[in-house]
């Protein structure tokens, strides 16, 4: 499901991207008597750099819709409230024995760090009276319930961030594979004998330029994004990892003390 929907979401840039680019770009009052080879604006002339353009507009596409997913995603997956004084509020509740007010407060909060610890306080709930087990079995079965809802947490949080640095890389490419193709056509122009046509020289370095502009563009856009998301990520799980520490601790005192 995950890969059809990237599927769809790269489809559909794709159709909007060559879309601009032909109706947009490509539109007949861009050019002097409709003639593509020659421009009469700025428009027409990011024209003539050629279909990579319109596989540029693509990438400068895809690095802005999944930049918006990410932040939807990872901000829905931090709650509806700061995380350190939700953290603080849920293992002080633990401490004072109210189980069900800490799980209250985690369906009130949602997000990722809510479902791990809610997790774990039913888990402590479940075998807390059990006889058969002893603290550190007890223990266990909460770092248990935590280990699982971890990992299925962590990989919505970098989720589709593999995506935008393809994204920098492939644009990059693109970009700098308009850059040789328009500079193979102005040499062309120049080597062609006779007179040079200045019409053609333009029209290679623009694609040179253009394609050049657009990949430099899609890259800084996928690499910001990447690596403000990856820092993030970084501090989400910190976060995480510092409650669930916290939790544990009083757990384990309160497993010790035998309340």
């Amino acid at each position: 499901m995950k890969n059809l929907t990237n599927l769809v979401i790269i489809a559909a840039c794709a159709i909007v991207a060559f879309a601009v680019y032909y109706l947009v770009l490509g539109a007949s009052g861009n050019f002097v008597n409709g003639d593509i080879h020659n421009p009469s604006n700025i428009l027409g002339t990011i024209y003539t750099g050629g279909p990579l353009v319109g596989a540029l507009i693509c990438c400068i596409l895809l690095a802005i819709t999944y930049t918006a997913e990410r932040l939807f995603s990872i901000g829905k997956a931090g709650g509806s409230s700061n995380m350190h004084g939700f953290a603080k509020d849920v293992v002080g509740m633990v401490r004072s024995g109210n189980y069900a007010g800490a799980i209250k407060a985690c369906d009130e909060q949602r997000g990722s760090l809510a479902n791990i610890l809610r997790a774990s306080i039913e888990r402590y709930r479940a075998v807390e009276g059990d006889g058969s087990l002893n603290a550190e079995q007890k223990i266990a079965e909460v770092q248990r319930a935590i280990d699982e809802n971890m990992n299925l947490e962590t990989p919505l949080l970098e989720k589709n961030l593999v995506i935008l640095s393809t994204i920098a890389s492939v644009s990059t490419m693109i970009g700098l594979l308009g850059t040789t193709i328009g500079m193979i056509r102005s040499f062309q122009a120049l080597g062609a004998g006779g007179t040079v046509s200045a019409q053609m020289l333009s029209i290679g370095i623009s694609e040179a330029l253009y394609n050049t502009a657009g990949g430099l563009l899609a890259a800084i856009l996928s690499i910001v994004a990447y690596n403000f998301f990856t820092t993030k990520v970084d501090n989400f799980v910190y976060t995480m990892d510092e409650a669930i520490l916290d939790l544990m601790e009083t757990l384990s005192i309160k497993v010790g003390s035998g309340h």
